[in-house]
This record gives structure tokens, sequence and C-alpha cells, in this order.
């Protein structure tokens, strides 16, 4: 069985993989805006827009707001806060991976680890 939080993440960077997507999520992280709005941006039909919003709402990077026939999208930042702690994670492991080599050729024998730089 895939955990819920892995899936939950997977469906996130499946998201983020695409470049309309990331368009939207940029433009939703200004001001909350609807999927007409959003399509009036792009060089596609509102149907391919809300398509793509309809992935980012899966993967619940958009919280959507339903008035009357107006759907609102704003962006939802707890799945990208999970996502880079994902991405800080592996670059932590990767790191120390990628630097053994160097430290075994040097005769270095200390374990420390090198530190992450992050950006802010």
């Amino acid at each position: 069985m895939v955990d819920k939080k892995a899936a939950a993440l997977d469906r996130v960077f499946r998201a983020l993989a695409s470049s309309p997507r990331r368009e939207i999520l940029r433009r939703v992280a200004r001001e909350r805006r609807t999927v007409t709005e959003l399509s009036g941006s792009f060089k596609m039909s509102l149907a391919a827009v809300s398509k793509h919003v309809r992935v980012l709402e899966d993967a619940r990077l958009i919280a959507p707001t339903i008035e009357g026939r107006l759907h609102w999208c704003r962006l939802d930042r707890a799945p990208l806060k999970d996502a880079r702690a994902s991405i800080d994670e592996l670059r932590a492991f990767w790191g120390t991976q990628l630097y053994g080599p160097e430290r075994f050729l040097t005769g270095d024998t200390t374990t420390q680890k090198t530190p992450v730089r992050r950006k802010k």
C-alpha cells in the first residue's frame, strides 16, 4: 500500500512538472483569480486551462471557491512546504553522498556532514 503522504507528494511534483501550471500558481499566489481570468493569460482554451486547474486542485496546490458561476482559485502553500522539505531532505542526503569520494581521496576521516545551504 502506498503511503498517503508519498502519494500526495507525487501529485504535487506531477502538477509542478508543467510550465503552464507553474505559471497559474504564480498568478494565483499574488491574488485569487477566476478560471476565466486565468485563461485570458494563456494561448489555450478555457477547457485546457480548466484541466490544468483541476490537476492543481487534485494536488491541493489550489484552494477553489465557488461563488455562483465564478470558480475562484487561490494558492495553498501547505503542499509546497511538504515538497520543499522533501527536496531539502534529498539535498542533505546527496550532499553527504557526493562528498564521500572526495573525503576518501583526500584522506579526510571525519564523519562531519556538509551543511546544506538554504535559499532565503
